[in-house]
């Protein structure tokens, strides 16, 4: 074998050129050339003379190479000597120069051996150029990222918003599949405002839909984990997205049923969900998505000028309760509901506004909503069209007038002390039971939660209460 051709050129005619080299180097195809001798010791330093690549490298010269650069590329500048000593030729490698003003100069050499003991040639360029494009691609791209996901959280947080604010919610037993909770959209679209409460959660699909949804039910009851399918409600030939999501409530397995408008990629739906998502950003009733705390996620236009809140920054992250609520409970109460049922009602509170804008009453309505593995929950305000206070038909203002009039006889009624107690107790718990009743729309079992009693203790009540001498 020719062990020759192993071997290096031999180079050492040329190591009394090595100062003319590093000159030609620099003016051909590199920005700094650096002549060491065999101890590493920098003997020449060659640069353009209009454009240095570093002004102050002239005063490298009788300073080892190591030397010259920042501490974490020590290293390397061995590896470049070594590998120039062993096989005449270093390959490229980047290292950082330290510069008087405090910055680094990235430099990449590669290094030549002029030759058996012979000085080494070192030729670099300049990485400055090179690595501000790399930077600003970085951040450029970064900032892409940036923009894509603060993008894709805005058009998410907005279809939650049209979810609140167009979805039919139906709130399901997860083992008669009967309807227990609706809202008033559900109440529209699905029985065209006929009460739903009570009917299976099947009978608003048409014949062909019915097994499919029923499957769909039955399948998040049994998986606890949420489903959707496609179907047809009854004499409409239009496709709807059904959901179904299962969650425990305080007697059971519920199941949040929602119904909404199918998206399919045509320009036909895309206009539908154009209008949508103009129905959210001009709708007059405020449209709140808060997380499981009642923190505001996003709200609407029509909420931030309920609030006087100039823009969406000022009210995300802050309660709901900031703004909600007549008295501290309200919105708790709302949010224990939601819990609890799905669905929840608070029919009458106070709108708290920003600057000297005076309250308002509104109707709230919140409902549960599933974002991934996050619980949110969807409100939705309605300013009242006239004050709550006129006429005043309040349960505590009804008790009142009742008492008043009690008072009232109170002469006449003397001689029957105990009778007279008595009338005033069934009084008191007729006003009760109506109160309850008309906070949870109807609903006799969250009404006698709320007031400590068992449902069937509560209807007792509410029975004999009902034609009592003395109620309204």
């Amino acid at each position: 074998m020719n062990r020759r051709a192993h071997e290096p050129a031999d180079l050492s005619a040329l190591s009394g050129c090595a100062e003319e080299l590093a000159e030609v180097f620099v003016s051909l195809a590199s920005d700094i050339a650096l002549v060491i001798d065999d101890s590493g010791v920098i003997t020449r330093v060659a640069q353009s003379a209009s454009t240095p690549m570093a002004p102050a490298a002239e005063r490298w010269v009788g300073r080892h190479w190591v030397d010259t650069v920042t501490g974490e590329t020590r290293r390397k500048i061995e590896l470049l000597l070594s590998d120039a000593a062993t096989s005449g030729l270093a390959r490229r490698r980047e290292v950082s120069h330290g510069i008087d003003s405090g910055g680094d100069i990235p430099v990449a050499y590669t290094a030549l051996r002029l030759g058996k003991g012979g000085p080494v040639l070192a030729v670099g360029r300049d990485l400055r150029a090179i690595a501000a494009i790399q930077q600003r691609f970085q951040e450029t791209q970064q900032e892409l990222e940036r923009s894509y996901w603060k993008a894709r959280q805005a058009e998410s947080h907005h279809d939650l918003l049209v979810q609140v604010a167009t979805d039919a919610v139906l709130v399901v037993d997860a083992q008669t599949l009967l309807i227990v909770e609706a809202d008033a959209t559900a109440s529209e679209l699905l029985a065209h405002g006929a009460p739903l409460c009570g009917q299976p959660a099947l009978q608003p699909f048409d014949a062909a839909s019915r097994g499919p949804v029923r499957e769909l039910l039955v399948s998040a009851r049994s998986t606890g984990r949420p489903a959707e399918i496609h179907a047809r409600l009854a004499g409409d030939s239009h496709a709807m997205v059904v959901s179904a999501t299962p969650f425990r409530a305080r007697d059971g397995m519920r199941l949040l049923l929602r119904v909404r408008g199918d998206e399919p990629a045509s320009d036909a739906s895309a206009g539908l969900n154009l209008a949508l998502a103009r129905l959210v950003d001009t709708t007059h009733d405020g449209v709140v998505v808060t997380d499981s705390a009642g923190r505001i996620l996003v709200a609407n236009p029509a909420f931030l000028r309920m609030a006087g809140a100039d823009n969406e920054d000022l009210v995300r992250a802050r309660p709901i309760a900031d703004w909600v609520g007549r008295i501290a409970e309200d919105v708790p109460a709302l949010i224990a509901g939601v819990h609890g049922h799905g669905i929840a009602q608070l029919v009458r509170t106070e709108l708290r506004r920003g600057g000297s804008l005076p309250a308002i009453d509104v109707d709230v309505t919140a409902a549960l909503l599933t974002e991934g593995d996050q619980e949110c929950f969807g409100f939705t305000l309605r300013a009242c069209a006239e004050p709550a206070a006129a006429p005043d038909t309040s349960p505590g203002s009804r008790l009142a007038a009742a008492l008043t009039a009690l008072e009232a006889g109170f002469d006449e009624a003397l001689p029957s002390a105990p009778g007279l107690l008595a009338r005033a107790q069934r009084l008191v718990q007729q006003h009760l039971v109506q109160h309850a009743l008309e906070c949870f729309a109807g609903d006799a079992t969250r009404a006698a939660a709320a007031l400590g009693l068992g449902t069937a203790e509560f209807l007792r009540l509410r029975d004999a209460t009902a034609d009592a001498p003395g109620g309204d």
